[in-house]
C-alpha cells in the first residue's frame, strides 16, 4: 500500500463565474513537490445528492424518462435530486421517489455514495435500492409528468443497450443494483 500523499496549499481562491445554477472558482496551489498550478472547480454549493433504484417487486425496475436539458433529449434513468435543507439523505430519497414515480419506500438500502467528475467537482451522490413500495405521492418541480418505465431487472443488459439510458450514475447504480441482487441471490444469469 502506497503512502498517503500530502495535499497541496491552496494559497488563494476567488470566484471567476457565476450563474443561476453554479459558480466556478479558481485555486492557486503549491504542490508538495513546490510545483505551483492554477485549478478550475465548481464547489459545492448544497448538501449533496440522492439516487435511487426503486424495486416494485424483486424482479421490476422503476425507471422515469424525462427532460434533460444538458443533452436536450428525454433520458431513462433513475429517480434522482438534491438533498433539502434539514433531509437526511435517506428521507430525500424517499421525497424525490414520491415526487416523481408516486411511490414511497418502507425499506431503503444505502448501496453506495458517488462523485462525478471529482477534478471538478465536489458534490456526493448517495445511492439506494427502494423496496416494499407503497402509493405515495408529492407534487414536484418538474415541468411536465414524468414518464415511469418498467424494466425486468434480469434484462439489465437489454437496458444498457438502449439509446436514451446513458448517463454514467444511473449506469453505475444499475451495476450496483445487479451485483446487490446478485450478492443476495435474487439474481441469476
Amino acid at each position: 500500500m502506497s503512502e498517503k500523499k500530502q495535499l497541496p496549499k491552496i494559497n488563494d481562491r476567488k470566484l471567476v463565474a457565476k450563474s443561476r445554477l453554479f459558480s466556478v472558482e479558481q485555486l492557486e496551489l503549491t504542490f508538495s513537490n513546490g510545483e505551483q498550478r492554477s485549478y478550475e472547480r465548481i464547489p459545492n454549493s448544497g448538501r449533496g445528492a440522492v439516487m435511487v433504484v426503486p424495486m416494485l417487486d424483486s424482479q421490476t425496475l422503476l425507471l422515469v424518462r424525462e427532460y434533460c436539458a444538458g443533452t436536450h433529449s428525454y433520458e431513462l434513468g433513475f429517480p434522482k435530486g438534491l438533498i433539502d435543507e434539514g433531509e437526511t439523505p435517506e428521507q430525500a430519497a424517499n421525497r424525490e421517489l414520491k415526487e416523481e414515480i408516486h411511490y414511497g419506500s418502507e425499506q431503503l438500502l444505502h448501496l453506495s455514495q458517488m462523485m462525478m467528475a471529482p477534478a471538478f467537482f465536489n458534490a456526493k451522490m448517495d445511492v439506494f435500492i427502494a423496496n416494499n413500495l407503497f402509493a405515495a405521492k408529492l407534487a414536484g418541480d418538474e415541468p411536465e409528468p414524468l414518464e415511469v418505465v418498467h424494466w425486468t431487472v434480469k434484462n439489465y443488459k437489454a437496458l444498457l443497450q438502449q439509446p436514451d439510458f446513458k448517463e454514467a450514475r444511473s449506469i453505475a447504480a444499475l451495476m450496483l443494483t445487479v451485483d446487490c441482487l446478485r450478492e443476495r441471490g435474487d439474481l441469476d444469469d
